[in-house]
Formats: C-alpha cells, structure tokens, sequence
C-alpha cells in the first residue's frame, strides 16, 4: 500500500498540532510532494470544515525559506545568531560527550529539559524526551506555564478535568464566555454559540478584561478588572441564593457544603462586589437573574483568569456556579475548563518514569527558569530546549535572556527555526514539523482521539522528538528496549490504559482506518472528588492550606505603577508561533497597547502615537490604541511578538515570575507598569 509520504499528489487527512482547544482535523492537499493547501476536513465533526488564520495559512511556515535544514554550532556570541554547519554525527557526540563530562563531574541534575506544547502530538512532547531525561536523571521540569493553577482549583471542586460534551452547547440558551478570547482561541465552540443563537434564541455573554473580538461578537460584554472574577462569581452566589435561583433537588443529591457555602457568600452582596470589580450593581443583578432563570445554561471557563496571583481560586470558585442551578443535569447545560479527564492515557506507559534512579531529583518550575539559571545551587550546566521558545515566551524575560547569555551553560535547541532561544544555543538541531511524524493527538476540549501520519518527507535534514532522543539514547550508551519502540508501539502503550474506560477500544489500528475516533463519554456519576460529589465544601482544601470555601483573595500588589497589565494572546499567532512568518505578522500588523481613553489623558498620549511601556523588570516600545475597550487602570497588549534589533515588543520583559495560588502557576496577568509618550 503506498503511504501518504510515497504519494506525491492528493488530498491526505491530517490533524492540527497546534496548543489550541479545537485541535481540527485536516485535508493536505499535495502538487508533486509539496503541501500547497490546508483546509479543514468538512466531514470531522467539530471541525465541519472550517479553520483559523493560522491554520490556512500553514504553508508559509513548512516552506518559509527561514526553516532548519541541518545541525549547526555557534561561531559568535551568544545571542548574535553566527553558526555554521554540522553532521548529526557530529552533532550527537557534541551534546553527549559533553552530558557524560557533567555527569562525572556536576551530577545529571546540572542539565535540564526545558519544553512544552509547540507541538501537541503526545509523542512529540511527552514522549521518548521523558524516557530519556528520566533514564539520564536529569533535573524534572514543572511544566505548569499554562492551565495548571486551574487545573488544580478545578479538580478540588470536581474532581479532574470533566466537562460537558462541547457538540452538546448546540442546545445551550446562554453561553457565558468568561475569560476567554474565543473567537481566536476556540473558535470551534463560537460556532457552536452561533449555531445556537440561530436555533435557540441564546444569548452570549462575555466577561473580560478587554473588548476583543469575542467582546464584539457577543450580544452583551462586561468588562472586569483583572484579578477579581473570583468576587463577581462569589457575587453571582449571594443573588442566586437570595433570590431562591438555586436547584436544592439537585444540591442536596449531588453536591457536598451547600448550606455553609449559602451563608459564606452572603458577605459577597452587589455593592461590595461592584466596588471590587469595577462593573454596576445593576449589571451584576442582571447577569445574575438571567444565569439562574435560563435553562440550559453553559459555562466556558477561559485561560485568562487563572493566570492571576490567584488563578486557582478563580476556577475553583466559577466551576461550583452550575451545581447551584442544577445545570450539570441539563443537556447543554453545565462548563467547560477543560475535558483532558475523557481522553487521559497512560502516561506511565509513555512516559516511563520507571527508568529514574533517583526518586528525588529536583523540579524546577518552568515559569522561575530566569531565576533558576541566575541563582539556583548548584547550578544548571546544561538546557536542552524544546517545543517552546523561552527567551520571549516565559516570564521576567529579561532574566530568561540573562541566563541564557551564560558562557558555561551549554544550551541545545531543537526547533524549526533559529527562534529567540535558539540564538544563544551552542547546538541548533532541526525540528520536523507535525506533517512528517507518526503521533497521536488528544483535545482538551472536544472528545475526539485522532492519527497524524506523515504526509511529506522530512525537510532537509531534520528530525523528530522521537529521532533525536533516540539517537542521544545510543549516544548515552542506553541500553533499554524502551528507546527501541516505534511509533506504532508508543502510541498503542498509551492507548492501553485500564483505568480510563472511555478509550478501551480505541488502538494505532482503529485509528489508521478511521483517523478519529470519539471516546466512549458519559458524564460520570460518581466524581472522583473525596465525596464522590461536587465539593463547595471542600475539606481537601482546608488541609492543603486553602479556605475550604470559596473566597475572594485580591491580587499581590507590591508596585506603585498605576495599571494592571495584561498580556494576552492575539489572532494570528499562537505563543510566538507565526510571529516570525511575513504572511502572520501583515495579518495582525503591529503590536498595540490598548488603553482607556481616561489613562491616556493623564500620560498626555494620543490614538496611534508610541508609548514607552515600563516597570522595574524591564521596557517595550508600543503603539497606543486608546478607547473605551478596557476600564480605567487597565492596559492590555496582545501578542508574542519576535525580536529584531530596531524594536523592543517583548512584553514578557514586563511579565511577573511570581508564581500563582496552585498548580505552580504562572502570574503573567498580574503585572503592572507605567506608560510615557514617547
């Protein structure tokens, strides 16, 4: 049978591999071996054949005449972006002879794996790079630069990352979208809005710190300070039982701290609330009425929030609203944090942590890696970077880039492009895209379990995560059978996974004749909480040292700058994927910083002039948008814009590495800075 890769014209399925809820399954459409089109495959179910942006336009980023095509070393300085080219001979005993010469000397934990989600494919990131770093012993990395605050409070409320079916909000009659630029960030589930409103009448809420383009599209929009949903949600509470809005029925049968959490919000009233968040009584009366008397009623719960001083208690506070209405027992009813609970494989399997030696090797959270190459004792020797790109997307940047300046850490990165961190890497390794592996990919949020086979030929010389670790296992001198296993035996070690009974059936077999597959769902009845219920009450709270009820905590303030800063994602780049492709950067134009017209007036600054953005940590240069799309106080800016030598965009220069109430979670929204004609 000839493959996808042998087949040099055709329309070939694929899935896309981009950090993004929606996770669409795709038609390639091949001229003489090269991808020409991307489009979205109008017969999966989610997808029902439209993309994104970023999606359509994919072909600039495989063919970008700026891609890896080989190894290279560093011949300048770090930083500087000077290297020439190498064999991958060459470059394996490079990295390998110089791991061997910090393990004698310095110990495995002096080198540290530092990745993430570039690239979604389970095998690509949490594959045979953990199986290797766990049989090298190499420092652990707490991967947490994302959902893991919300995670955490998620879970003390119900249980693990259970939500509603999203195919089923087609049959919602209100869609609050809190948190949550969807419109282009899920754009699958604004759909499922628009649908709805058509069939159903819905009506979509958004509440955010900005007027975005999800802002627009919804028929009402409610701004909000940053850092204080945790207080509207509480004050959503107070009038929902005052007003007798609640399903006691339901409370009573499937829900642990009612009666307490009734009593403990009634300090939450709509003026004390309205003082907090900046948004009328009137308002916060209306939204209230119109969440308990509409059936059914859907929740989805974003990002944004949760990347708070305190994130965790935000979504530990919002996902208890639906118990209070009963909607949880309504089709089309209920919330979406996330839904990874349906597709969770065995990570075990993939993973190995088996392999490590050393039970107690350090961790080292992703989002203090400044601080950690700066301070930590005894130091990191060595990175080896990875589906991310550090230097411009963690916080405190300008630490990251100090670190990385460093002369005795040996830095090795391997990725598509010569990104930001790759500049200061000593050895640059070329990364395949997603379109030439064999992997799996689960959603977060819808319930597909879906194949990528290759499709192309890998680009010049370049390999995949699972290549690369390979071959550093037999530079390392491993011996185990577990850097030996293909991709078809990776993936069918995940899938087989007893404890998850929603993807028994599904195997590499059954996904290479149907591509997708649905995971068997159902709504569990029995949450896997201490109670086995929905906890507003929560006991395992109070022992990790968290109020037990939900509380409002306000954010740290430990700055004198006067507005709070967001830095949120914006429409045609994901992190600072695309931001160094042409096509993506004339999409989104420039990077702004959006003000209210009140601040702006106080700084002397007009629509369209150029701002100095500043506070202690650092300094950007941006243009002003100034207007009515946030409230007094707030300062929004969108985007991870690339570096060059004639801007100062990295607005991550500007960003907090505090770290959030739970999870180890980032504070990027917590910042805050001045701002000053320039």
């Amino acid at each position: 049978m000839t493959s996808f890769v042998d087949s040099k014209n055709g329309i070939f399925p694929s899935v896309c591999s981009l950090d993004c809820p929606d996770q669409c399954g795709l038609l390639l459409h091949k001229e003489n071996g090269r991808i020409v089109k991307v489009e979205g495959d109008p017969e999966h179910p989610v997808t029902k054949g439209f993309i994104c942006n970023k999606v359509r336009n994919m072909t600039e980023r495989l063919y970008d005449e700026k891609r890896l095509k080989y190894p290279m070393k560093r011949v300048g300085a770090k930083g500087e972006g000077h290297f020439e080219q190498i064999s991958w001979d060459e470059a394996i005993n490079t990295i390998t002879a110089r791991w061997k010469d910090l393990l004698q000397n310095d110990g495995a934990e002096s080198i540290l794996p530092y990745s993430f989600y570039g690239n979604m494919g389970n095998l690509a990131a949490e594959g045979m790079d953990r199986r290797f770093f766990h049989r090298l012993g190499a420092s652990k990395l707490d991967r947490s630069i994302c959902n893991s605050a919300g995670a955490v409070g998620y879970k003390y409320t119900m249980g693990a990352s259970f939500g509603i079916d999203p195919e089923d909000t087609i049959h919602s009659k209100l869609f609050i979208f809190w948190g949550i630029n969807a419109v282009s960030t899920n754009m699958h589930q604004v759909s499922l809005a628009q649908q709805a409103r058509k069939q159903n009448g819905a009506k979509i809420v958004v509440i955010d710190v900005h007027k975005n383009q999800t802002a627009r599209f919804a028929d009402w929009f409610i701004p909000i300070l940053p850092g204080t949903d945790t207080a509207l949600a509480l004050g959503l509470m107070h009038i929902l039982f005052a007003e007798n809005m609640v399903d006691h029925s339901f409370l009573d049968q499937f829900t642990v701290g009612s009666e307490q959490l009734r009593i403990h919000v009634e300090q939450y009233d709509p003026i004390t609330v309205s003082s907090i968040t900046g948004i009328p009584v009137e308002d916060i009366l209306k939204l209230a009425r119109m969440y308990g008397q509409t059936s059914p009623a859907f929740l989805r719960i974003g990002n944004g929030p949760q990347h708070h001083d305190n994130g965790g208690m935000f979504v530990r506070t919002v996902s208890c609203l639906p118990a209070l209405t009963g909607q949880w027992a309504v089709k089309g009813g209920g919330a979406i944090k996330g839904n990874s609970a349906y597709l969770a494989f065995n990570t075990a399997n993939l993973q190995r942590p088996d392999l490590q030696q050393n039970k107690n090797t350090r961790v080292i959270n992703m989002n203090l890696l400044g601080e950690a190459l700066l301070t930590l004792d005894p130091p990191i020797k060595s990175l080896f970077v990875y589906g991310t790109n550090p230097a411009v997307v963690a916080p405190a940047g300008n630490k990251v880039r100090k670190g990385l300046e460093r002369e005795d850490l040996f830095t090795v990165v391997h990725d598509l492009f010569l990104t930001e961190t790759a500049k200061y890497a000593d050895i640059v390794l070329p990364a395949t895209s997603s379109f030439e592996n064999t992997d799996f990919y689960t959603s977060y949020w819808h319930h597909y379990i879906q194949l990528q086979q290759p499709v192309i030929e890998s680009y010049g010389e370049s390999k995949s995560n699972v290549e690369v670790f390979r071959l550093l296992a037999k530079g390392m001198d491993f011996t185990e059978k577990a850097f030996d296993d293909t991709e078809a035996e990776l993936i069918d070690q995940s899938l087989d996974s007893p404890s998850n009974p929603y993807i028994q059936r599904i195997n590499f077999e059954v996904l290479c004749k149907k591509q997708y597959v649905k995971a068997q769902v159902e709504f569990p009845t029995e949450l896997p909480t201490p109670s086995g219920k929905i906890e507003l009450y929560s006991e395992k709270m109070k022992q990790d040292g968290y109020p037990a009820l939900p509380t409002y905590i306000p954010l740290v303030n430990d700055s004198d700058h006067p507005l709070r800063f967001i830095a949120g994602p914006n429409h045609n780049f994901l992190n600072s994927t695309f931001a160094n492709q042409n096509k993506h950067v004339e999409l989104e134009k420039e990077p702004v910083i959006v003000l209210n017209q009140f601040d702006a007036d106080l700084a002397g600054v007009k629509d369209g002039e150029k701002v100095r953005v500043w506070n202690e940590q650092g300094e950007c240069l941006l243009k002003a948008s100034v207007g009515e799309n946030v409230l007094r106080g707030v300062a929004v800016t969108q985007g991870l814009w690339g570096a060059d030598d004639n801007t100062k965009h990295l607005v991550n220069s500007l960003t907090p590495d505090r770290i959030a109430d739970m999870g180890g979670g980032a504070t990027f929204f917590s910042g805050r800075v001045s701002i000053k004609k320039v």
